[in-house]
């Protein structure tokens, strides 16, 4: 069994899909790891560090390998379709079920834990003032006001971080579970808590697509609080579709001079209307920050759990008795995240729509 780690291609992706410590336990599996050159640079791990562990590193990795490692499915329909043409089985992570067995392989959430941290920090950056409050005997500094848009596991690390740093952080979210764990992180939490808000919330624990009613009702709840604020930090999305517009130009044109946005669903079309994806854009003296990738931005770190959820995933595709690729399709960790197979696209969510 070859298993390949490929160097990246896509000039904003710093990770890296494999570490020393996985070359280790993937061979410890039966594989022998072929590694691109420079694929661990930009996270910090050189070549020599791949083959002290192990690996081979060579710029013929991917040939005849029975496993490469890296994916991220939406928006690339056509080379799901090569892929599918070529007779490759592919799977994406990106599609585990929310299930206790699956927690460990969970890069939306190891992902996004680091996403959220470093969407403080970056605006953090940009913001001209100090986060938390200071008493000096030249006068006191005001603590910095963060609201947080979305209390997934992104909005959850924002409103700990921003709490760490001292500032006063308010959140709001559609899921009424939310609340109760915004709360617990010390922020308030700012919602319309009508009926609709009580069944806001899949059996899968994502978030529902709210009525327009409701959303024009949340929407000028929001809009007199963000004009309050210092800091807004927008994470919300809904798999597979484009991310909900949550600030309005308007929304932004009512907040101070030197306040920030940071826009984490910027690659999905964003939650900010003025927000654009790779750049950080001055809306009259508003930053809103729109960086790509923000996982990538703290590369080490996110190639380290990334690196990890993908060899649990690949454990239960090894026959640990034979040491070879054994995949169980009855599975439903393997049924919820395979794309292709057998020359076709076979997920529901991806396979192509039916001329009729």
């Amino acid at each position: 069994m070859r298993i390949a780690v490929a160097r990246e291609i896509d000039a904003t992706e710093s990770r890296v899909a494999a570490t020393p410590e996985t070359v280790k336990k993937m061979k410890a599996l039966g594989a022998d790891i072929a590694v691109e050159p420079d694929a661990g640079t930009k996270s910090g791990i050189p070549d020599a560090e791949f083959a002290a562990a192990g690996a081979t590193v060579t710029s013929g990795a991917v040939k005849d390998a029975d496993v490469v490692l890296m994916m991220d499915p939406y928006g690339e329909d056509a080379a799901l379709k090569a892929m599918a043409d070529a007779g490759v089985v592919a799977f994406a992570m990106e599609l585990l079920p929310r299930i206790t067995r699956a927690q460990v392989m969970d890069v939306l959430s190891s992902q996004a834990n680091l996403a959220g941290y470093r969407a403080v920090v970056d605006a953090a950056a940009e913001y001209g003032r100090a986060f938390p409050m200071m008493m000096t005997a030249a006068g006191t500094v005001p603590a910095a006001k963060v609201f947080v848009m979305g209390a997934g596991v992104a909005g959850l690390q924002a409103i700990a971080t921003a709490r760490r740093l001292g500032a006063i952080v308010t959140a709001t979210d559609v899921r009424p579970a939310a609340k109760e764990q915004v709360e617990s992180l010390g922020a308030k939490f700012i919602a319309l808590e009508d009926e609709e808000f009580k069944q806001a919330e899949t059996a899968a624990g994502y978030a529902k697509e709210m009525s327009k009613e409701y959303q024009a009702k949340q929407a000028a709840l929001v809009a007199d609080h963000i004009k309050k604020q210092d800091i807004v930090i927008t994470t919300a999305l809904i798999p597979g579709r484009p991310a909900p517009r949550l600030v309005s130009k308007e929304m932004v044109a009512s907040m101070r001079p030197g306040s920030v946005i940071v826009d984490l669903a910027v690659e999905r079309g964003g939650n900010c209307e003025l927000a654009k994806a790779g750049e950080v854009v001055d809306a009259r003296g508003v930053k809103i920050v729109g960086y790509r990738n923000v996982p990538g931005r703290i590369a080490a770190s996110a190639s380290s759990l990334y690196a990890r959820n993908l060899f649990a995933f690949l454990e239960i595709l090894v026959d640990k008795s034979t040491k070879a690729l054994a995949v169980d399709w009855n599975d439903e960790i393997v049924k919820a995240t395979a794309l292709t197979r057998d020359g076709a696209v076979i997920h529901p969510s991806f396979a192509p729509k039916s001329a009729a």
